[in-house]
């Protein structure tokens, strides 16, 4: 009879406990803090943020990202602006645009994501001797007015002699998703397209990659996690965490191969061939695109005002230091081990 007392004390003990335990997991799963997150597009030029996200690195700093994809930093910046989305990632001349807009509550920049232009152009041929003065007098499907793809570009054909209101056919009137198809049905020349569009059009020989805008850009926050000032101010804890979670995919994009990356972030691209998203991996890291911290450099912000005025969108610079906020990114390179 105490041998089955003890029993049935031992099976009691065992079940508190059992529950004790799954409601402690279920109370710590319910600590995430949502965060309302829209992003430009959908890219592998963002793949650490996408390795931050599968590798749990938000969620070890207790976040879960609500992401949805805004297809244009314009639309990305209204919808931080507006109070839609908490935190947006998108390119930060919109920062500078809202800023001269007047806002009170203007977009500040904390972390950067990219430090060069992404996207890659795209011929009808392979041109292993391609040189940017070989566009005069040809049809370039470019991207939208005001934004950074567009800008960065005409500034580059700028610094190669090329006039781009009058020595090239410059198509600049259609959306982003368009512009692969156009590219191909159309007599244009050449398109500039982002990751993994160029790698897919080339891999179904509709063109091919001559060269990287990047590459033969300046260094620039080109992307960066901005959001509004006054949700900074709320939310410092917030962004710290984000950041620190920004900055382990970063690390982990930097000391992994990009046939491991590419794994990581598959579920982002799942009609991607998981080798064509290797091949954009490589193709980003020899082009330096990404930043090896999320810290921004006034003097880079700096050049690309230099873009917006050379485009013509702004008559003035703003004080960087006004845009950006390197607390945050400070801290999580000095606290995160490497």
């Amino acid at each position: 009879m105490r041998g089955r007392k003890l029993l049935i004390f031992t099976l009691i003990l065992i079940f508190v406990l059992t529950s004790f335990l799954f409601t402690g997991c279920k109370a710590k799963e319910q600590k995430l803090t949502k965060i309302n997150f829209i992003e430009t597009v959908h890219s592998i030029f963002y793949a650490p943020y996408y390795v931050a996200v599968n590798k749990g690195f938000f969620k070890e700093e207790g976040l879960q990202l609500e992401i949805t994809t805004a297809q244009g930093s314009d639309k990305a910046a209204t919808a931080v602006v507006s109070g839609q989305a908490d935190i947006g990632l998108q390119g930060p001349e919109t920062t500078v645009y809202v800023y001269k807009e007047g806002k009170q509550d203007y977009l500040v920049n904390f972390a950067q994501l990219t430090k060069k232009d992404g996207s890659f152009l795209v011929g009808k041929k392979p041109e292993p001797n391609f040189k940017w003065e070989n566009l005069k007098g040809k049809k370039i499907i470019g991207g939208r007015p005001g934004g950074m793809p567009e800008m960065t570009l005409e500034y580059i054909l700028k610094e190669h002699g090329i006039n781009p209101k009058k020595d090239v056919n410059l198509v600049t009137n259609l959306q982003f998703t368009a512009t692969a198809g156009a590219f191909m049905r159309s007599d244009a020349d050449y398109v500039a397209l982002f990751e993994p569009t160029a790698s897919q059009v080339e891999s179904e020989k509709g063109g091919y990659i001559v060269a990287s805008v990047g590459a033969a850009g300046h260094d620039v926050p080109y992307t960066t996690f901005n959001a509004r000032k006054s949700y900074i101010k709320e939310h410092p804890d917030i962004i710290q965490h984000f950041t620190n979670a920004v900055y382990k995919g970063m690390l982990y994009v930097q000391s992994h191969s990009s046939k491991q990356v590419a794994e990581d972030i598959k579920s982002f691209f799942p009609d991607t061939d998981i080798d064509i998203i290797a091949k954009v991996i490589d193709r980003y890291k020899s082009i330096d695109a990404w930043g090896t911290t999320p810290q921004m450099k006034p003097s880079d912000f700096d050049a690309l005002q230099n873009v917006l005025l050379n485009a013509g969108e702004i008559d003035s610079k703003v004080d960087p230091n006004a845009l950006i906020d390197n607390t945050f990114a400070d801290k999580a390179v000095a606290t995160i081990k490497k």
